[in-house]
Formats: C-alpha cells, structure tokens, sequence
C-alpha cells in the first residue's frame, strides 16, 4: 500500500485575531455586523463568529466617535485629527471629509443628516449628501458626549448631553437664535455618559456618573422621577414591548403578584462599574431585577476597574443586549424560556483583544472546544466552530503560563493550569469548576502535563524542580 502523503501547501480556515481594543462601536441596523475602533484602524466585525469581514486601515489617527447610516451603506468616523470621514462600506473608499472634533455621533432616520457632539461644547449637524453644516448649536459649558435624534420625524428635535452635567433640546426648525434650544434639563449633578428615549418617544432617560437616572417627560421637560443607582454608570437603554425583555419583565411581574405595569411606565437597564445588568421601573423607581454577580471575572480586588460595563446597546431583531467590558469583551445577553420561568443569560461572548498566548490545547474527544492560555489570570474556552469564548476558567492570581487536558474515566474533560502565582489547579470543563489546587513549587510553573495512558495523575515543571 501506498504511503500517506501529506500536504505541502496549507491555507488558513479559521483565525481568531484582534479586532476591537476599546473606544467607540456600532452595531449593524440588522445586528449581523459590529463596527469598532482596532487602534488606529476600523474593523468591520461578523457578530456571529467575531471573524473581520474587512478592515479600513488608519492614518494614526485614535478614533473617538462612529456611526452607520440607517441603510449601512455609509460609516461615518472620527478622530483626534479632528477629521470627519464618510466611508463607502462597499467600496471602503473615504468619499467625504469635515472638520471637527468630535466626542460622539448621530444619524437621522432619513439618513441625510449627521449630528456632531463636539468637545468644543458645540453641536453641529450636517447634510450627509451636500457636505455643509446645516445648524450650529452652542450653550453647553462643557465637552458634548452624546447627540440623539427624535425618531419621531415630525418633532424635529436633536438631544445632546454633556460633562457639564445637562442635556439640552434643540429645536431643529427655529429660525430664532433664542429658541433653539428648547429646553435644558439640568437635575444632574456630573457628567451626563447615555440618554436615551423610550418606545412612543414621549419619555427621555438620562444616566450620569452621579449614579442617578432621571427620567423626564418631553412634553413640558420636567423630571418625572429621579431613580438612585448607586453606581456609575455608562449606559441606559430603554426595553421595547413584544420583545422577550418585555416577556421577561412581565414574567417577573406575575412571580411577584404585582398590580399590572401601567402601560405608561419605561422599562429601562442600566450598566456601569458593578458589571451587572439591571432592569427598572420608572414608576416608583424600583429594581426589580439585578443579576447575582458579574460575569467579568477579575483576579483581585487592584483591577476592581476592569470590572465594569463601558457601553451598552440593545440589538435589533431580538437579538439580544450587548454589553462592552473595561477589558474589551462583548457580552451578548439573552432571555432563554425555561420551563418554569425565563432567564437572562450570557448566550455569547466575544473578545475583542487577546493578550500573547503561551499555551492552548483542545478539550475532549470531539475537540469541539480550545483552552488558551494568554498573558491573562484566567483560561478562556472557545467554541472552534463560531471562535466566540464560550465560558473562563477563573481562579488563579497571576497570569496562567501551561496548560494540558485529558478525558478522565467518567467521561469528564479535565483542565491543568501552571500559573506565574506558584500554584498548579485542576478543573472540571464539564461543569467548568475548580476542583482542586495543587502547591509547592517556588517559582513560575512553566509547564504541566497529565498522563497520557491513565490520565490518573499529572506532573508539572518549575525551573530545575519537577512536582508529580
């Protein structure tokens, strides 16, 4: 029989690489694609495998703001250079730029005006197809973070918020100087960091970094309520009815034998430095639903930081809520209908950024799933088939150096891990638990290694020192 002959020329099928490291995104007006700062440089980013569809390529300019046409077939982006572009997502080819520098940015539903927050203190908006500036407003004492249209295009108003602890409202028809704004609603006592508007357009929700959501009504634009968080926060969004939040909250209602929500009361979550998801009422400013603990794992109590959700954004089509983490992660959170009662659970994660990988293995017979090892305290576990982290082995103090797997005789995967804080921990993939720690080495553990033929034990290696 002839010898097997192996191949000489391999492509690549499948990569897992960089592709957000933090600052401004947007999401797709279907929710298939995620536009994101990569240093420099713009990443269009599949939401199903997190693979990047297409790059365009910066000019060392740090990205503070982004937005999509309705249609997305226009990225708008900009940056410290104080240069607005216009790309053509087909052609990824800059057909127009503006001046100005810009914290944040927004795009009309008719999608031939683009609002500009402006770290000037001044809100711009400009015609999208003729490339001129259509109205100039001024009045906030501080840097703009923030614009939102009225989706209702008959209102033809414009919302801003700012660090000088207001949101104002523009009037985008008013020819008077005077009456442009219409309102400055100023119950924040810090940085405004997410408004938001509820589904009739009626009701505007303002988070701040007083911890403090308020909720105003835009009819007369006076404070409805004023809900105490307790914790920073970065962002707000509101829930839609018929989407399965609206059936989680009402779920939670009838568990709690609750009056009825009335129909004009907001749902609204919020996110901030706890790293939870929270769901309100604005009617009697209740929580009524706050996630037992974060899933940001950090090592200890000095990268408390990292902890933290930066943006949030609901998804379209039921997609889910999308949340940013310090350490560039996207959570993708959903409501799963259980037998008993629905549930909110993280149904993906994606990584934007991987610090240098030291070690991965696959886990189990079916190598379905791939354990890596980056300058990171924990193992992420992928999904090789949609290379989005399915779970984190979490525990250890100091970054993870080694790792090895094996099947043990029940069936079960099992994980070692060597880590920088001089202990060894065995791990149980299958219910992904740590179920035992091992010590005694006195320096960096380099390298583990189970069994191969009983998988009853596994050594690991330390300097000149080799532990059974």
């Amino acid at each position: 029989m002839a010898p097997h002959s192996l191949k000489k020329n391999y492509r690549c099928s499948r990569s897992l690489k960089q592709f957000y490291s933090g600052g401004p995104f947007i999401v797709s007006s279907d929710g298939s694609f995620i536009v994101c700062a990569c240093g420099d440089a713009i990443n269009i980013v599949e939401a199903s495998d997190s693979s990047v569809k297409s790059t365009i390529e910066g000019e060392s300019d740090t990205l503070t703001a982004l937005a999509l046409s309705p249609d997305d077939k226009l990225l708008f982006s900009a940056g410290h250079s104080r240069q607005i572009r216009v790309w053509d997502l087909e052609t990824l080819k800059c057909i127009r730029t503006w001046k100005g520098p810009v914290m944040g940015m927004a795009c009309h539903a008719s999608g031939g005006l683009l609002a500009t927050a402006g770290a000037d203190r001044k809100v711009l908006v400009w015609d999208v197809d003729g490339g001129f500036c259509t109205h100039y407003f001024k009045g906030h004492k501080g840097v703009v973070l923030s614009v939102l249209f009225h989706p209702d295009a008959n209102k033809n108003i414009l919302i801003s918020g700012s660090d000088d602890a207001t949101v104002r409202v523009w009037d985008l028809m008013a020819k008077n100087t005077e009456k442009k704004c219409l309102a400055i609603l100023d119950k924040h006592f810090s940085a405004v960091s997410s408004i938001a508007l509820s589904e009739d357009g009626l009701t505007l929700l303002t988070a701040g970094r007083d911890k403090v959501v308020n909720v105003w009504d835009l009819h007369d634009y006076s404070c409805k309520t004023t809900v105490a968080t307790y914790e920073v926060l970065e962002a707000v969004t509101t829930v839609s009815s018929g989407s399965p939040f609206a059936s989680f909250i009402a779920s939670l209602d009838q568990k709690s034998k609750k009056k009825k929500t009335p129909s004009q009361e907001t749902h609204f979550i919020t996110l901030g430095e706890r790293g939870v998801v929270r769901i309100w009422k604005s009617e009697g400013s209740v929580c009524f639903y706050e996630q037992k603990s974060s899933d940001i794992t950090v090592s200890s109590d000095d990268e408390e930081s990292k902890r933290g959700f930066t943006a949030a954004a609901m998804l379209p089509s039921n997609g889910g809520l999308l949340c940013v983490t310090a350490d560039q992660q996207f959570f993708i959170y959903s409501v799963v209908e259980n037998v008993e009662e629905p549930e909110l659970v993280l149904s993906k994660r994606l990584v934007g950024y991987n610090e240098e990988i030291s070690d991965m293995k696959f886990l189990g017979d079916e190598e379905q799933f791939l354990a890596v090892a980056t300058n990171l305290e924990e193992v992420r576990v992928y999904d090789v088939a949609t290379m989005s982290c399915s779970y984190v082995l979490a525990g250890h103090k100091e970054v993870v150096l080694s790792l090895d797997t094996c099947v043990s005789s029940p069936g079960n995967v099992l994980v070692v891990t060597g880590s920088k804080d001089k202990t060894v921990r065995l791990w149980n993939a299958t219910s992904q638990s740590c179920i035992g720690v091992g010590t005694g080495h006195n320096g960096d553990i380099l390298a583990v290694a189970f069994a191969k033929k009983s998988s009853s034990f596994f050594v690991s290696g330390s300097g000149y020192v080799l532990h059974k």
